[in-house]
């Protein structure tokens, strides 16, 4: 069975933490760059993407709804943050950040199984 990618129907790493990375990531420094109208100065030499330094962090990038269907609007020119976070058991392995935003958004964390079974529904916690 081909690999299914449990991420299209959460999100909810990207409104949960900051997503700041080196200003030289952005479209200033290289053409492909993240895109730096999306994001703000944050110190130094860091730049956040807009939306990640809220109270109620949501990344300006992210599309869709939390939980059910969504996609980065520029994944291919997404900051290293985001290429390197590992969503938990993608890789075999737990990631306490991703099970830490899933429980904040009401999903239950990941297993091994999301990964193979596109028919599993996402569970969200009683209320």
């Amino acid at each position: 069975m081909d690999a299914y990618n449990p991420c299209l129907t959460c999100g909810a790493c990207c409104a949960c933490f900051r997503v700041s990375f080196y200003w030289a990531e952005s479209d200033l420094a290289i053409p492909d760059g993240v895109p730096h109208h999306l994001a703000e100065h944050l110190q130094s030499h860091y730049l956040a993407m807009k939306g990640t330094g809220s109270r109620t962090p949501r990344c300006i990038a992210l599309l869709g709804t939390i939980g059910e269907g969504v996609h980065c609007a520029i994944y291919l020119k997404r900051a290293s943050v985001c290429r390197n976070f590992a969503p938990s058991w993608e890789n075999g392995t737990v990631n306490e950040w991703c099970d830490k935003a899933r429980l904040i958004w009401g999903l239950q964390p990941l297993d091994p199984t999301c990964w193979t079974n596109p028919g599993k529904k996402e569970i969200r916690r009683a209320a």
